[in-house]
């Protein structure tokens, strides 16, 4: 039986997972979508209900009903012949997505994470409407694109008011994230409130915090790492700098466990990996839930046994 490892070409994380995977002597085909259709080829067949055929490049093949997990480690993008006319092009990217992207979702695996759910999970107000049901405390929010609006939110909001992209980048200009992250309205924000009306424009308190959480979930197990801020910036958003944090593996409180395992079942996702902010009052705040994770950075500093836990989720491959 087979893991599918649909990941780019460069990918540490997938390496070393990969490497655990061979160790256990578990097959392993890996492959980017983006080598479809070119190098990667698909045979595929309805009968009774049950997709069966096989998929296979020049080096390697699996036959469909061998495989027993996929594992969907950001992949790149099917990519059409680009000697082929513009519209064309467009075609071909549909049917690939539809096509080769349907029969592998109809396929009863364990999927981390099927892309259905990934869909779903990307949408930042449908995972704090579903965290909040599940018992977990997310910060009061507006989005919205009137200024009005948002100054009634500011003038009642206790503390600042921050703004974050829902998306996971923001601007990019000349391939660099140039707007986007977690940052207090300024005092020039707050004196037009003029961008508002340009998008969807998403406000909240800024949350005192004693520190953040990473909390990464994979099936069965919980590993939940302290990020501790030691610059302005990074109390911030500790994305912005990196260099100024250390990290601590901590203890799930039972109860928020509990909730954390409540938002896995809703939602059908096999791993994630939570953010939250822990007041000084210690109530943890849920961010965000991040259905493709970094996680060789956690494990880097702080030895916490990542990979292995998803060399054995995709191991056992019971969807």
């Amino acid at each position: 039986m087979t893991v599918l490892v649909l990941a780019r070409d460069f990918d540490p994380t997938a390496d070393a997972v990969i490497t655990k995977l061979t160790a256990q002597h578990v097959p392993v085909f890996r492959t980017d979508l983006a080598a479809f259709p070119a190098q990667l080829r698909l045979d595929a067949r309805l009968r009774g209900g049950t997709w069966t055929g096989r998929l296979w490049n020049a080096h390697h093949e699996v036959d469909l009903a061998d495989i027993r997990s996929i594992w969907n480690r950001n992949p790149s993008t099917y990519r059409a012949d680009n000697t082929l006319a513009p519209d064309v092009q467009d075609f071909c990217y549909r049917e690939a997505k539809l096509g080769f992207g349907g029969v592998l979702a109809a396929l009863n695996v364990l999927w981390a994470n099927h892309p259905n759910r990934c869909a779903d999970a990307i949408f930042k107000p449908y995972q704090w409407t579903i965290a909040t049901e599940c018992g977990l405390t997310v910060a009061d929010t507006t989005i919205t694109n009137d200024p009005d609006t948002a100054r009634r939110f500011i003038s009642t909001a206790p503390g600042e008011t921050i703004t974050k992209a829902l998306g996971p980048t923001g601007i990019m200009r000349d391939g660099q994230a140039t707007a986007g992250g977690t940052r207090p309205l300024t005092a020039k924000d707050l004196a037009t409130l003029d961008g508002v009306a340009h998008t969807a424009t998403t406000l909240q308190p800024f949350v005192p915090k004693a520190f953040e959480v990473r909390l990464t979930v994979i099936g069965d197990e919980m590993f939940p790492v302290a990020i501790h801020a030691h610059s302005q910036a990074a109390r911030i958003d500790y994305r912005t700098d990196p260099d100024n944090l250390s990290y601590e593996l901590l203890d799930m409180p039972g109860t928020l466990a509990q909730a954390v395992t409540r938002y896995m079942k809703r939602t059908e996702l096999a791993y994630a990996a939570f953010d939250f902010v822990v007041t000084p009052d210690e109530e943890w705040v849920m961010l965000e839930a991040n259905t493709g994770p970094q996680m060789g950075w956690l494990e880097a500093a702080t030895g916490a046994p990542l990979t292995e836990a998803m060399a054995t989720l995709l191991a056992k491959g019971t969807p």
